[in-house]
């Protein structure tokens, strides 16, 4: 069976899309309307931006998003997805590729999912760490014991999470990995506590904007963050779509899910190869390529 992946934020470079952009005239449609959308020349900042200008949230979400769903409708008949996941921010692409969500809605979904965690980010000071060799209830276990927030965020892959919470308990916590015996644990260069309860006055505001879209039955199953197993009902998408911002990202537990229920072949669609690199270190025996 053939699985799409889509990747969150990190993934970004610029340059993203100007291929795309140029060879295509679907594509090349698409990128302007988008800029319609936004209000502002998006295209620009991928295509020419610097790593500085591209690294703003509300400028990485639509564009990762943007490339990613692109790329999807540019493959045409060769497109034929079994079942589809996403990487945090790139669950809004799976659901765009899979038919859950139309384009437009999809990217004002985006922007507006990017504006409330920024504006979240700026209510306390809170920040995320990436914790390397150690088993995931041991992590789970060290978050728990630290004072003020700190949760498990990312299951990316075994031996690879990423904590999320206020700067002050995730720091304690990165020291704590390490006397635990994690190999690293070490701040990462992002603006929040990202998939922790520190999101969740931005979980609040989409809420109400995921609500008011409207969601389709999809074409095949989304293997959702919240979850990591398959879901087809648009109701059921919606609310785990609404929980996801605060909740952890399961990202090993869906692709072993996926695998499971049959995925033979799993297609990374957008910026970078991290997923495919993820994949490959969750199930050694994987097949995996880019779109």
């Amino acid at each position: 069976m053939k699985a799409y992946v889509f990747p969150g934020q990190g993934a970004q470079f610029t340059g993203m899309g100007k291929d795309l952009y140029e060879t295509s005239a679907l594509a090349a449609a698409l990128f302007e309307k988008a800029n319609e959308i936004l209000g502002f020349r998006i295209t620009d900042i991928m295509f020419e931006g610097t790593a500085e200008e591209l690294k703003e949230t509300k400028v990485t979400q639509p564009a990762v998003f943007l490339h990613s769903v692109i790329l999807a409708k540019t493959l045409g008949e060769d497109f034929k997805p079994e079942m589809v996941a996403g990487h945090s921010l790139g669950e809004f692409s799976a659901l765009v590729a899979n038919g859950t969500l139309s384009f437009e809605d999809g990217l004002k979904l985006v922007s507006q999912r990017a504006l409330a965690m920024q504006k979240a980010c700026e209510i306390t000071p809170s920040t995320m760490a990436a914790v390397l060799g150690l088993a995931d209830n041991i992590v789970e276990e060290v978050c728990a014991s630290i004072d003020g927030v700190v949760v498990a965020a990312n299951y990316n892959c075994p031996g690879q999470l990423v904590i999320s919470g206020e700067t002050t308990a995730v720091e304690k916590a990165c020291e704590a990995m390490k006397a635990a015996g994690a190999k690293r644990a070490l701040i990462l260069p992002v603006g929040g506590a990202f998939h922790s309860p520190m999101m969740e006055p931005a979980r609040e505001e989409l809420a109400a904007a995921i609500e008011a879209t409207t969601f389709s039955t999809p074409i095949c199953p989304v293997y959702q963050n919240v979850t990591a197993n398959a879901v087809s009902d648009a109701n059921e998408i919606k609310k785990n779509l609404i929980i996801q911002l605060t909740a952890p990202v399961k990202w090993t537990q869906s692709v072993q899910q996926m695998i499971a229920d049959g995925a033979t072949l799993f297609t990374e669609v957008g910026p970078g190869k991290v997923l495919a690199g993820l994949i490959n270190k969750i199930d050694k025996e994987a097949v995996t390529a880019n779109a």
